[in-house]
């Protein structure tokens, strides 16, 4: 059985101010095939849900299934997504917690 990477996360309140929505529907990923649309997905529960669940464990949570969707992509896709996921938690105003191998 593989070890959850959340599962020793120190969970912590999010502040989801306007600017931080913004950031979230502007941000470019330069990604392209199923990485871009994985993002796309990604980003759209994001907008739906962090206001009801504004904390760290949350988005790291919709990320870690974006990441596991993402399993059988090959290698530089997956660092690629890596990499833009990590801009993306800045936004947000979170570390990746060892999600984001």
């Amino acid at each position: 059985m593989e070890r959850d990477p959340l599962r020793d996360l120190v969970d912590a309140p999010l502040f989801i101010v306007p600017r931080v929505l913004e950031g979230l529907r502007a941000f470019p990923a330069a990604l392209d095939g199923a990485a871009a649309a994985e993002f796309a997905r990604l980003r759209r529960r994001l907008l739906e849900g962090i206001e009801g669940h504004p904390t760290r464990f949350w988005v790291l949570r919709q990320v870690q299934k974006s990441l596991e969707a993402l399993g059988s992509e090959d290698i530089e896709s997956r660092r690629r997504f890596g990499v833009t996921l990590k801009e993306l938690l800045a936004i947000i105003g979170t570390d990746d917690g060892g999600v984001i191998t």
